[in-house]
């Protein structure tokens, strides 16, 4: 998205997000200062000082089209619609979406995330301190809490803890600072393996076999001792936390 809109400017807006497609003063004519992650959240800042911001959860999807190129998917499903000369960038289907005046981000969700485990300058031990503040919390909560730290997802959190060997479900206030940074860096380092997008997320290398080690894999063998791979609901939310109850035992 960067590489595509970063300094070009802006010759349509469209979308069915009217507060987007119909601002006042219109997006059209303005350059896309930059774009950028925050934790799951995409900032594309445009040079009135004003910030679009998109949160895809699990339906929404950025694409990149050539002027005129056909889309995959239908119209009907574009939230916003970002023309330049060379690009087009169609969200589709994200829940939130939001045009933020100049200075509003620090008062939007973006200002109450903690730190970005994919920031150049994340500190895998403030975050695992941030861990330790909540230590009432189920670890596989914990680490989900955007407001602690910012970027882990419901695959990531399964595979961290899996590959750490830590029991979702164990309070955070009962691991060892040194559990608690080694799932930080451990998360860190799997996040970063796969910045490129260019397949499906993977945190297990091995041809011809399953590319994640315990995530979405409920009732199969574990790829370690054999035990089937169990899904427990977990937090207010229900989220899907997938282990294995022999090597997460403690």
């Amino acid at each position: 998205m960067r590489k595509a809109l970063a300094g070009r400017t802006v010759t349509g807006v469209g979308g069915s997000v009217r507060d987007v497609a119909e601002a006042e003063p219109s997006l059209e004519g303005l350059r896309v200062r930059d774009v950028r992650a925050a934790g799951k959240h995409l900032l594309v800042r445009f040079d009135d000082g004003r910030t679009l911001r998109t949160h895809m959860r699990m339906t929404g999807s950025w694409h990149l089209y050539r002027p005129g190129e056909r889309w995959q998917k239908p119209a009907s499903g574009a939230r916003v619609v970002i023309e330049t000369a060379e690009r087009v960038a169609v969200c589709f289907h994200a829940p939130e979406v939001e045009l933020l005046a100049e200075g509003a981000e620090a008062r939007s969700a973006v200002g109450r995330l903690g730190p970005d485990l994919l920031a150049p300058d994340a500190d895998p031990r403030e975050i695992a301190s941030r861990w330790r503040g909540r230590p009432e919390l189920p670890v596989g909560v914990a680490v989900m809490r955007q407001a602690l730290a910012a970027g882990i997802g419901n695959v990531y959190k399964s595979e961290t803890l899996f590959l750490c060997g830590v029991d979702p479900f164990r309070r955070a206030g009962d691991l060892t600072d040194e559990t608690l940074l080694e799932i930080a860096r451990t998360a860190r380092r799997l996040m970063l393996d796969n910045l490129r997008g260019r397949a499906p997320r993977t945190t297990r290398h091995a041809p011809g076999r399953g590319r994640l080690w315990v995530y979405g894999r409920g009732g199969k063998p574990c790829y370690r001792c054999g035990t089937p791979i169990r899904m427990r609901r977990q937090g207010e939310d229900g989220r899907s936390t997938y282990f294995c109850a022999s090597c997460q035992a403690g």
